[in-house]
């Protein structure tokens, strides 16, 4: 008899014993290994608490970036505001001194007719 015929029947029992045994599962029956449900609910709150907390701090650093660019572009428009209303409040009062001499003019005027 040649090895093959002799060493395929012992090779095809091996692998069919092989292949439908099932692994050993590690077991532990020690108290440091079990949970309780109150830790595994624990557990899982202390993760989805985590996801929650990096969400909100992500928004509170977004809304803090949008109040420093609120505040840049209000810093910029700011001084603007002030030299129009400058501006504004120079033309007011030199066409109130222009009317108040108008009217001082005219006064006389009058007050020299009436002479």
């Amino acid at each position: 008899m040649s090895f093959l015929s002799r060493t395929t029947p012992l090779l095809r029992t091996t692998v069919r014993a092989s292949a439908l045994q099932q692994s050993s599962r590690l077991f532990s029956t020690a108290v440091v290994h079990q949970k309780s449900a109150t830790e595994a609910v624990k557990d899982g709150l202390k993760k989805v608490d985590r996801a929650v907390s990096d969400v909100a701090v992500a928004g509170i650093d977004k809304t803090a970036e949008l109040k420093d660019k609120a505040s840049e572009v209000a810093g910029v428009e700011i001084p603007k505001a002030k030299g129009k209303a400058a501006e504004v409040s120079g033309e007011a009062k030199g066409k109130a001194a222009e009317l108040s001499g108008e009217a001082k003019g005219k006064a006389e005027e009058v007050k020299g007719k009436i002479s």
